[in-house]
């Protein structure tokens, strides 16, 4: 079985964003993506309220090509607006077709 390489893009980011993020990233070239509740605490503190929603953990596999596209898209949209913030993994996967 041949292992091959992909990149996981992982993006923390208010709930509210979740819908708009998602129709983003699969327009830049994302063929799917797991999302789950998140919580925690960063530079800017632990959230005061939750009246807005709660946190989002998106994460999706891509090649190196899609996640500097999605990254490059993140930073220039959400990162100066909104708290959201992004990370790349290299992993490697089988049935590396799926995420291309």
């Amino acid at each position: 079985m041949a292992l091959v390489a992909r990149k996981l893009v992982t993006i923390i980011a208010e709930g509210f964003l979740e819908e708009r993020l998602v129709r983003e990233i699969k327009r830049l070239g994302a063929k799917g993506y797991t999302i789950t509740e998140a919580r925690g605490e960063g530079s800017r503190g632990v959230r005061a309220s939750e009246w807005e929603g709660g946190n989002i953990r998106l994460e999706t596999i891509v090649s190196p090509e899609v996640a500097e596209k999605i990254l490059a898209h993140l930073a220039e949209i959400y990162f100066p607006n909104y708290a959201v913030i992004a990370y790349v993994e290299t992993v490697e996967v089988v049935r590396g077709d799926k995420y291309t």
